[in-house]
């Protein structure tokens, strides 16, 4: 089984000492490829110090900051407007990023998007946290510091003031979160995954 040409890299099995070397067996060895991919003329810009875990999925026009991940079973794909991951943000396991031609996706700094969340061409603004299993659709704004409940859902075009906490379906402001409290939910907690994603690029090793 052939990869495509576009892909950016093959499987890999490593060794404990993390030495990589060409995985001959494409089925063994598919969660851990880095795939990251080139769509046409469109390639993922993604700083050195960002990560993508081995079974995420990143392609086309996305670009990541510094800090920023991607988390296993993630799909960002960029082949409409450009998905943009800002600074210390990261995007938690199974979630799927997607934008619409005029509907760019603009992710913040320091953001943390929970475990399966859905956010379609939409803006999170810097230190908001979006809770696991929320949708938020095409030109919705999340103001800066927001707490997005899980598995809220945020309508189309909706604008959420910052250092709002958001729940329900439609979502609703149930509270105004001081800067202190808004900053243990976003800032802090971005930080955190920013040792994890450190930790994970160093220390993870296949052992099947």
């Amino acid at each position: 089984l052939r990869l495509p040409v576009v892909a950016r890299t093959i499987p890999f099995h490593f060794t404990r000492n993390t030495v990589p070397r060409p995985c001959l067996n494409s089925m063994m060895c598919s969660v851990r490829r880095m795939t990251v991919y080139r769509l046409g003329d469109d390639e993922p810009q993604l700083h050195k110090d960002s990560w993508v875990a081995p079974n995420a999925a990143v392609m086309g026009k996305v670009r990541m900051e510094e800090g920023a991940s991607v988390w296993f079973s993630s799909t960002v794909r960029g082949d409409n407007d450009l998905i943009h991951i800002g600074k210390n943000t990261n995007i938690q396991d199974g979630c799927v990023l997607h934008a619409d031609d005029g509907f760019p996706l603009s992710i913040g700094d320091n953001v943390t998007v929970g475990h399966m969340a859905m956010l379609h061409g939409c803006t999170i603004e810097d230190g908001a946290l979006i809770g696991i299993g929320s949708t938020i659709l095409n030109g919705a704004r999340i103001g800066k510091g927001s707490v997005i409940g899980a598995h809220t859902l945020i309508p189309e075009k909706k604008e959420i003031p910052p250092y709002s906490m958001v729940m329900g379906t439609p979502g609703k402001v149930v509270k105004t979160l001081t800067e202190e409290q808004a900053a243990q939910f976003g800032e802090k907690g971005a930080a955190g995954y920013v040792e994890r994603l450190r930790q994970f690029k160093s220390e993870l090793v296949p052992v099947a």
